[in-house]
């Protein structure tokens, strides 16, 4: 049978790298983004089982547009990935980054929400499939700079975890890949050291493997999952004083 896979955030980045593992596996995949003429070059690239759809995961009714012509095509997809996330450091104490905070909360959090809510029904009914939210290594522990990113990837967790126990029984699983540091353009501004740095299509392999096996929750690389834990385990006071002059992300100019 071959597979259907629904990715958002497909343009670039972890994305775009999933999106070229599950088509050189000869999967069905759906292109979802914003930049509609991105999508097409790397539809051509990747060949006739991928489409683009230009949606914007903060915009419920684009996404359920690109849900609903997937599905008219092709039915229901075996796995969809919520992948389209932001970066941006904020500042707390300017006005002006309350904005940029709403930006990242609604991509990287109501973004999954809006990303699995138009298939929810489908999949149920059908008792099968897979819903894969991207959280980050970020939201296990808040990271100085990035307040909005840790806080959106650590409500992506509790989300994805919240939903799975939801579905537990009804044949649908909810899968969480946390990401450490992965080589996108995301990353590439990031002025500080980068520890077990991964390409992506490393990543996007790894990934695959773990919806393909079902797992509820994976870090990867393995070695972050082992340096979140370590560090969710520091009392305060420890962790404070480690990561109180650690480099910041770039504000939004």
């Amino acid at each position: 049978m071959t597979l259907k896979v629904f990715i958002t955030g497909a343009s670039s980045g972890i994305g775009a790298a999933l999106a070229r593992h599950y088509a050189a596996d000869g999967a069905v995949v759906a292109l979802t983004a914003r930049r509609i003429d991105v999508l097409d070059s790397l539809k051509a690239e990747l060949g006739a089982r991928v489409e683009a759809h230009a949606a914007d995961v903060t915009d419920a009714a684009s996404l359920a547009r690109a849900a609903q012509a997937f599905m008219a095509r092709h039915g229901v997809p075996d796995v969809v990935i919520a992948c389209a996330g932001v970066s941006i450091g904020v500042d707390s104490a300017l006005a002006e980054d309350v904005p940029v905070f709403r930006q990242v909360m609604d991509t990287n959090v109501l973004g999954t929400l809006i990303t699995f809510q138009p298939f929810l029904a489908a999949m149920k009914q059908q008792r099968r499939g897979a819903l894969v939210g991207i959280a980050s290594v970020a939201g296990i522990r808040g990271i100085p700079g990035s307040g909005a990113y840790s806080a959106s990837k650590a409500a992506v967790i509790a989300y994805c975890e919240s939903l799975r126990v939801e579905l537990r029984g009804s044949g649908v699983a909810v899968v969480t890949i946390a990401p450490g540091y992965i080589r996108t353009p995301m990353t590439d501004g990031n002025p500080y050291p980068m520890p077990f740095l991964t390409d992506a299509p490393v990543f996007a392999a790894r990934a695959a493997a773990a919806i393909a096996a079902g797992e509820s929750y994976r870090v990867i690389p393995w070695q972050m999952g082992v340096v979140a834990k370590l560090l969710r385990s520091l009392p305060n006071w420890l962790f404070d004083r480690l990561f109180e002059k650690a480099g910041r992300k770039p504000r939004k100019k």
